[in-house]
């Protein structure tokens, strides 16, 4: 599905792959990439596109979250935190392709559970990531 208006584009440039660098075209982000131990590499000093992944989905997400309980005229605290796990592994049925499952642990400090589950579920309707990825990969979202 395609988006009506571009809002904001973001530039980087990567090379090298799994063992290069990535960088933002206004230069906030420049990173060496290392390749994991469990993915064949050295376990270097970079990160790597699956901690960047993570990072970018739940950053996002909490954004969703904010403009849901904005929308829904709900007090949501400074303290909410999501923990995002990437895994990458072989895909099944896909000989030689390999794909990523996202798990999201969700904090929303002095929320009741049912009230911050709800809020969960509508953000994973709007955030862009989550449209992204629905279909695609395995999301699974929990609030502890």
């Amino acid at each position: 599905m395609a988006i009506d208006k571009a809002l904001y584009t973001a530039h980087a440039t990567s090379t090298g792959g799994r063992t290069g660098t990535t960088e933002s075209s206004d230069g906030k982000i420049k990173l060496q990439l290392s390749t994991p131990k469990e993915l064949g590499g050295d376990n270097g000093p970079g990160t790597n596109p699956e901690q960047l992944f993570a990072s970018g989905y739940s950053a996002c997400f909490i954004g969703a979250m904010k403009a849901v309980a904005r929308n829904q005229k709900i007090s949501l605290p400074a303290e909410v935190s999501i923990q995002a796990d990437v895994s990458i592994g072989p895909m099944t049925g896909k000989p030689g392709a390999f794909g990523i499952a996202v798990a999201m642990a969700v904090s929303v400090p002095g929320m009741d559970k049912a009230a911050a589950e709800a809020l969960v579920k509508a953000a994973h309707e709007v955030c862009p990531y989550s449209n992204a990825t629905r279909g695609n990969i395995d999301v699974a979202l929990s609030v502890v």
